[in-house]
């Protein structure tokens, strides 16, 4: 364990945490930036002496439990808390389910973006984000669940999709149901698509391992007939999600479909 690391990683953090951030009453004026050892140990519910011990470099290598604690204390992010983890020379518990809110930065990347349609996908595949763009061209996207849909839906939902996606949805299914083993939403997913699609058993027992990359799909729109339509994945591993962008060929109709489209539908994002 690269204890000086660890050490001057904590006396960072602690130091660049105001009062307020930490849920603290200013108080009194202060010596020194942050806060002090003493407020981190109370936070992480642990003696003063053992917390400035870590941050000394000194004493046994701290368990998951303290370093959750600690990383709960100093207000870490996603990043922090496993860089913390990997200088402690342990191994970041896994969140307990997927992460099913969007971030506000990457609602805002959905506005700034009318031309084109995007949906953010959970790690189960609930849609839990869409631009008014995607909603017009997909549909109502409240409650959807991408996965149900392509492998528990008619027969038209599942062909208007990319062949490869029913692969790349098993892989990454697979991935989440390690990742989040005691999550009840997904299990009951796992169950629904087991008991009610024998196209998605066997491909569970084929075990695929495909990423999402650039594909092609061709949609019947109500309106707007026959679109040819590229879908381009952006990750935001952070809450292990990803954002669906898509988009027309430069110069097709179906562009130009897409920017008429565009102009009747409200700009906001959900």
């Amino acid at each position: 364990m690269p204890r000086t690391e660890l050490a001057r990683f904590l006396r960072d953090r602690r130091e660049a945490l105001r009062p307020v951030d930490a849920g603290l009453p200013p108080g009194r004026r202060r010596r020194t930036p942050g806060l002090r050892r003493e407020e981190v140990a109370e936070l992480a519910g642990m003696s003063v002496d053992y917390y400035a011990r870590l941050e000394q470099g000194r004493g046994p290598r701290p368990s998951p439990g303290v370093l959750e604690a600690v990383g709960g204390a100093l207000r870490l992010g996603p990043a922090e808390r496993i860089h913390l983890f990997r200088l402690a020379g342990s191994a970041p518990q896994a969140p307990s389910a997927p992460a099913r809110r969007v971030r506000p930065h990457v609602a805002g990347l959905l506005h700034r973006m009318p031309g084109t349609a995007a949906v953010v996908t959970a790690a189960n595949y609930d849609v839990v984000g869409w631009n008014p763009l995607a909603a017009a061209l997909l549909g109502p996207q409240e409650g959807r669940n991408l996965a149900r849909r392509r492998f528990l839906s008619d027969a038209h939902a599942a062909q208007v999709m990319a062949p490869e996606f029913a692969e790349i949805v098993v892989t990454r299914l697979r991935g989440a149901a390690v990742r989040y083993p005691h999550d009840a939403a997904l299990n009951r997913l796992l169950n629904d698509l087991r008991d009610g699609s024998e196209e998605f058993r066997e491909l569970w027992a084929r075990n695929p391992v495909r990423l999402p990359g650039h594909q092609v799909k061709t949609l019947e729109h109500p309106e707007l007939g026959r679109l040819r339509l590229n879908c381009d994945v952006l990750a935001v591993p952070e809450d292990d999600q990803q954002v669906v962008f898509i988009t027309a060929d430069p110069g097709s109709a179906t562009e130009r479909a897409l920017r008429q489209l565009a102009t009747r539908v409200p700009v906001s994002a959900t």
